[in-house]
């Protein structure tokens, strides 16, 4: 939610994303430029069981190589695999302006950069305590899948 929020500000063709109270109540009602978050994940998550073509990744995952290149059926090279592991750390992407978003016209930088921290849990700067508390329960309840879990640690 955190990251969504700090892209919605970001970029100028969504509307206004408002404060960090009122997108927290948008969010969990679902009022999002593109729909619910929960049922763009779960749809998703459904859809990669039923088609072997769709590689589900989360941002905690690009640390890992090994998983991607068995999906993709490669077999690189140990310095193959140094470089993409290299080029994927969050500072060599925030650098790489193919991947920084930073010659996209519809993303105004300054507001928030599209590689803003990388920090995983920094989701905690910004909940307050009943927020979290209300989207662990809202969680709970909209991410049943038992097989879809989210990595909180690299």
């Amino acid at each position: 939610m955190v990251s969504f929020f700090h892209f919605d500000r970001m970029t100028i063709v969504h509307p206004d994303s408002g404060d960090w109270n009122s997108y927290f109540q948008r969010f969990m009602e679902g009022k999002m430029s593109f729909g619910s978050w929960y049922d763009h994940v779960n749809g998703w998550w459904e859809k990669k069981q039923m088609y072997s073509k769709i590689h589900y990744m989360f941002y905690e995952d690009l640390i890992e190589v090994n998983q991607l290149c068995s999906f993709l059926g490669l077999s690189p090279s140990l310095e193959e695999k140094e470089r993409v592991a290299i080029g994927s750390k969050f500072d060599n992407m925030k650098q790489n302006n193919m991947t920084n978003y930073s010659t996209v016209h519809t993303m105004n930088q300054k507001v928030s950069p599209f590689m803003r921290k990388g920090i995983v849990g920094d989701w905690k700067t910004h909940f307050t305590v009943s927020q979290n508390e209300e989207f662990d329960k809202d969680y709970k309840q909209k991410m049943t899948n038992p097989t879809l879990k989210f990595r909180t640690e690299v």
